[in-house]
């Protein structure tokens, strides 16, 4: 079995900051990529960043210049510090990863339970 373990969601004033961190545990080959999305109220889920295990990043839009994306290979971790948040980041985050379970074995989408980021005053 793979795991991913969010943490680090809360509540937080526009302009704030936050950092979520996310570990994959269990049976791990390889991690071809790793990355957060987010599902708002009334929104479907869109990708916020990710990062693949060559470094290789991307961002939505909306949160360049304001997010960024980490990642601890030898740890299986991968966080995102986002700052200068607005109401508009509320949301739940997900984290997400590309897992290779064993050599020879195809990549499969593993998902974290989520964890919620509201933004308010």
């Amino acid at each position: 079995q793979v795991q991913l373990v969010e943490s680090g969601g809360g509540l937080v004033q526009p302009g704030g900051s936050l950092r979520l961190s996310c570990a994959a545990s269990g049976r791990i080959f390889s991690i071809e990529a790793m990355g957060w999305y987010r599902r708002g109220p009334g929104t479907e889920r869109e990708l916020v960043a990710d990062i693949n295990s060559g470094g290789s990043i991307n961002y939505a839009d909306s949160v360049k210049g304001r997010f960024t994306i980490s990642r601890d290979n030898a740890k299986n971790t991968v966080h995102l510090q986002m700052n200068s948040l607005k109401p508009e980041d509320t949301a739940v985050y997900y984290c997400n990863g590309k897992i290779v379970r064993r050599l020879g074995f195809p990549t499969f989408n593993y998902w974290g339970q989520g964890t919620q980021v509201t933004v308010s005053s």
